[in-house]
């Protein structure tokens, strides 16, 4: 065996065993992580269990008394929201780009969706406090509420005194700040789609409409779930821009005018105010809970993404 060879051979193991250690340095953090929030959190998990701290709806850190509901409640909400208003308008953007945009003008809006994900979230924050938030208070949500409140069911959504601090104004900023890694993504899915297939759907008489719908979109399926759930995770952790906007109140809000708390908005306001082991130890569980709800969710989608894969 020659040296040239013996040579290649070497950098090739050392190849492998530097990527493999990389990936196996993603597993270790995120078992370490789990560990340490775990051991944290022992205390709490002891004094409440799961049960009863997931299903609580008091956080009275006076009595000593911690439920989890109120903020898992605002976390799930304020991000179902936020993907319910971010995912039609990031895939619009995506369609514009890729299909309707004049050549000369995709790169300026490429450009510009791409500029909005690197505004740092504190920016987004004071931004919502002292401009949307106003706006919204003072004009958009009075007039929601006189169109929608006398609407049965519907109207109990639109109740309240419309200040503008509240879930709805943080749903719409959460999903500003999530567009455009959707957008970013399913845009450049789109752009995968094979020529062929896109040339014979024209060739049969599809409109343009038709080949977005029936080739595009199909063909992108999974670059578009993938960037939701890189959006999810990205509402899910967001603190910053919710913290100036959400109110950070204990309670299970039953309207959009309502203030609300979530957990990483709870971990930061009150993590340095924690004056007991157990305070501190809950808001630890909390952290855990959230780590697990992530996984969950990751797990879900990846199985739905899968089950759809075997059906094709």
């Amino acid at each position: 065996m020659s040296v040239t060879m013996k040579r290649e051979q070497w950098l090739d193991k050392s190849f492998c065993a530097i990527t493999f250690g990389a990936a196996f340095l993603v597993l270790v953090i995120i078992v370490s992580i789990f560990i340490s929030l775990f051991q944290e959190s022992l205390l709490a998990i002891e004094t409440f269990g799961f049960f009863d701290f997931v299903t609580g709806t008091q956080w009275d850190p006076v009595r000593e008394i911690f439920g989890a509901a109120t903020t898992l409640y605002g976390t799930l909400v304020t991000t179902l929201l936020a993907l319910i208003m971010a995912v039609p308008v990031a895939m619009g953007i995506a369609i514009f780009i890729t299909e309707l945009c004049p050549a000369f003008l995709r790169p300026i809006f490429g450009t510009a969706i791409e500029l909005l994900a690197a505004i740092p979230s504190i920016i987004y924050g004071m931004w919502g406090l002292f401009t949307f938030a106003p706006l919204m208070g003072e004009y958009v949500e009075p007039v929601l509420q006189n169109i929608f409140e006398p609407i049965p069911i519907i109207g109990h959504l639109f109740t309240g005194v419309p200040l503008g601090i509240d879930i709805l104004t943080t749903s719409i900023v959460l999903s500003i700040m999530i567009i455009p890694f959707i957008a970013s993504i399913v845009r450049d899915t789109f752009t995968q789609t094979p020529l062929q297939l896109k040339e014979s759907a024209y060739g049969i008489g599809a409109t343009r409409w038709e080949v977005v719908k029936d080739v595009m979109i199909p063909h992108a399926k999974t670059g578009i779930l993938g960037s939701i759930i890189i959006a999810m995770g990205r509402a899910l952790g967001e603190t910053m821009a919710v913290a100036f906007v959400l109110g950070n109140k204990h309670s299970i809000a039953t309207s959009l005018f309502d203030a609300s708390a979530t957990i990483t908005v709870t971990l930061a306001n009150e993590f340095t105010e924690a004056d007991s082991d157990l305070y501190l130890s809950s808001l630890f569980y909390l952290a855990l809970i959230l780590l697990g709800m992530n996984f969950l969710l990751l797990a879900l989608a990846k199985t739905f993404l899968a089950h759809k894969r075997n059906k094709v």
